[in-house]
């Protein structure tokens, strides 16, 4: 994941990011450093498996541990928690074989939703293929979607996140920030091939939610720093330009960019009109853009000055798209923010919807206040995932340590001091990443229920990157019946294996 409820918390100036961290927040204080060095292995634990992929037996090697990160003194500074997943009958050899690396967001967000979700040999059993989660205790099983049949795979977990933690006496605020984050899952990135021989293989970086403005960021750290040239980089749900998330006065500019997946949220609910109902999730999104991007656009950049008629244009265009009340819009000044939807689209219903995955939804406190206490999407998955990957890292990959493995916890105050007085945007350092190397490709996955990072906000950065067109061509879009975590309904499971495995293979021509 993630992009949990509570998760996404902005600020103009230091944007806080919590494409996955949770409404309650685990704050690490006495496990924030590794303490003593005996109390975990100082060597990975190697284990061997096998799945079935499309009929065909991979055979592999689960490599669990730590990786030790040294200063330029090297001096240890923070040992990371990675899970590696190596083919042992690959067609190809070791060296020339792909290799991706993977991470989710927050920050603060360990790796595990696309560890357990989509994406390694494992995932975590569903009560049924929307993706609801059965009764506790929760049990995993063998993936055959995993994306090991096409690349070997290395899961990270940042500093403070899982396992993985800042030596004794070192203060760990080094690694809370986003040039801080940079460097060190850039400079693990780094360590990793050189260690395992893997300089001669593809490389691939696969992130979700703040992962991929991590994933982004690294696109140049890594050849600007190691001069590593990625082949391909998968956005999940992606977030490269916080302004279009940031609900705040002043900043118009996510009204215009939630409103389509607002839309085909309250069209899942029966909200809206039989003829817009009757349309496909895609055609929606294009039919709601087309008033988001021209006539509210334009109202909304009227501010005050808007005329009556055109204002009355909006309300009805608003009720029309969302089935929330004329009275209601007028009284939110023609904006409604993504909480005040999560909790009035469903108001006459008593229920509330998701964040992270608005197919969810659930029953709130009261009907009466004005947003949610909690995300549905979120409590569906949390325990589930944290549950079996608890049993699993213990029981398969014959692990063993002791303190919290941290899924999501909290890593304020994260430094944005490359932005001061501006929000992050880091698609310009794609954007010439992609310049410097026309080679790489991305695939940016969009989820049409995801109300955390929208589908729209994606396709806007996509065509404000400033790429020249034999560029454009570089960047594919795929999209997914489905929120944030476009892995937990089967149907969208199996596509983002295709689509993936299809990006590989271009990439790679």
């Amino acid at each position: 994941m993630k992009f949990i409820y509570s998760t996404l918390v902005l600020t103009m100036f230091g944007t806080c990011l919590f494409a996955q961290a949770k409404r309650s927040v685990s704050v690490i204080v006495k496990d924030s450093t590794v303490e003593k060095r005996d109390t975990v292995p100082d060597k990975p634990v190697v284990t061997s498996h096998s799945v079935t992929v499309d009929g065909k037996t991979v055979t592999y090697k689960a490599t669990t541990g730590y990786m030790p990160m040294r200063d330029k003194d090297e001096k240890l500074i923070a040992k990371i928690f990675y899970v590696a997943y190596t083919a042992t009958n690959a067609p190809q050899s070791k060296e020339k074989r792909p290799v991706t690396f993977v991470f989710n967001g927050g920050p603060g967000s360990a790796s595990i939703w696309l560890h357990m979700g989509g994406i390694s040999p494992v995932h975590v059993k569903y009560a049924n293929d929307k993706g609801d989660a059965p009764a506790a205790p929760y049990e995993y099983g063998e993936n055959p979607h995993t994306w090991l049949a096409f690349t070997d795979l290395v899961f990270i977990d940042p500093i403070s996140t899982g396992y993985s933690r800042a030596y004794k006496g070192v203060d760990v605020n080094q690694f809370h920030g986003y040039n801080e984050d940079l460097a060190s899952v850039g400079d693990f990135i780094r360590l990793y091939i050189t260690k395992n021989e893997r300089w001669g293989s593809p490389k691939f970086i696969a992130g979700e939610s703040y992962g991929t403005t991590r994933a982004a960021g690294l696109s140049g750290y890594l050849a600007e720093r190691y001069n590593i040239y990625l082949n391909g980089i998968t956005l999940i749900s992606s977030v490269l330009n916080f302004q279009l998330i940031d609900f705040k006065n002043g900043n118009d500019m996510p009204y215009i960019y939630f409103l389509p997946t607002y839309a085909n949220t309250a069209a899942y609910y029966h909200q809206l009109s039989a003829d817009l109902e009757s349309l496909s999730p895609a055609d929606l999104t294009k039919k709601s853009e087309i008033f988001a991007n021209g006539t509210y656009s334009r109202f909304l950049s009227l501010g005050d000055q808007a005329p009556a008629a055109l204002t009355n244009l909006v309300v009805d265009s608003l009720n029309y798209f969302t089935g929330i009340s004329k009275d209601y819009i007028k009284r939110a000044n023609e904006r409604i923010t993504d909480s005040r939807f999560f909790k009035e689209v469903l108001r006459n219903e008593g229920k509330i919807v998701g964040r992270y995955d608005s197919r969810f939804s659930g029953e709130d406190a009261d009907d009466a206040g004005e947003t949610p206490t909690y995300d549905p999407s979120d409590a569906n998955l949390s325990g589930l995932f944290v549950g079996a990957f608890n049993a699993y890292v213990r029981k398969d990959l014959n692990y063993r340590n002791d303190i919290p493995y941290e899924a999501l916890t909290s890593v304020w105050p994260w430094s944005y001091k490359n932005t001061q007085n501006a929000y992050l945007d880091v698609s310009e350092t794609l954007r010439s990443a992609m310049t410097s190397n026309p080679h790489l490709k991305v695939n940016m996955v969009c989820g049409y229920y995801d109300l955390a990072t929208p589908v729209y906000n994606a396709e806007y950065v996509i065509s404000h990157m400033g790429l020249r067109p034999d560029l454009r061509g570089n960047i594919v879009t795929n999209y997914y019946k489905a929120g944030h975590m476009v892995y937990v309904s089967k149907e969208t499971d199996e596509k983002l294996k295709n689509d993936a495995e299809v990006f590989y293979q271009n990439a790679l021509k």
